[in-house]
């Protein structure tokens, strides 16, 4: 309540300024939580329809109570499902990106073709360029929500995580293929019977 009386006051009455400063609040309030300890939570799962694709996602928050609570289990819903339409997603956050990969990206990108007749500071800034698109392509937190694309992955987490007063962070996840990894036998019915009858 106080809050609200606030938002109006900071916004000399104007409820659309207030309702922007509040939520402006409320994502601050987020990025303070940001160094509590998540360890409650819960796993979700989505499977795709026919069952050829699946997703496990881990969603930390810091207490059972909202674990059990339904707009985070609604979120956890969510991130599964978003997991399984991103098919680039390779990894929660940029951070968790293998630093020995982007150096051997770094390494190629420098020796392109497109890259050496640019000068050496110019294509050091171009490279990065690359190198960071390359990995917020991958990166789950940096995708756009699925159900609302004027925010990111991120915004939704910050947003529930605001709105549930915990720090909520996404842990890991795991997607399943049907048949990934395995080699498939391809048989040619037209040779197999061609060779049995000697032809």
């Amino acid at each position: 309540m106080m809050d609200c009386k606030k938002a109006l006051q900071e916004s000399g009455g104007d409820m659309e300024e207030a309702i922007v400063w509040l939520r402006k609040k409320g994502m601050a309030s987020a990025d303070k939580k940001a160094s509590r300890i998540a360890a409650d939570g819960a796993i979700g799962q989505y499977i795709h329809a026919g069952s050829r694709l699946g997703v496990l996602v881990e969603v930390n928050c810091e207490t059972d109570f909202v674990a059990r609570g339904d707009k985070f289990k609604e979120l956890v819903q969510n991130l599964a499902m978003q997991v399984a339409a991103c098919i680039d997603v390779e990894y929660v956050s940029p951070d968790d990106v293998d630093p020995a990969m982007v150096e051997a990206e770094r390494e190629v990108q420098m020796k392109m073709e497109d890259m050496l007749s640019k000068p050496e500071n110019i294509r050091a800034k171009i490279v990065q360029g690359r190198l960071d698109k390359m990995v917020n392509e991958k990166a789950l937190l940096k995708q756009d929500y699925i159900k609302d694309p004027s925010k990111t992955v991120d915004d939704l987490v910050k947003e529930i995580s605001a709105e549930l007063g915990e720090k909520i962070s996404i842990r890991r996840f795991q997607k399943y293929n049907l048949g990934e990894g395995l080699e498939k036998k391809v048989d040619d019915f037209a040779a197999e019977v061609a060779a049995q009858t000697g032809q």
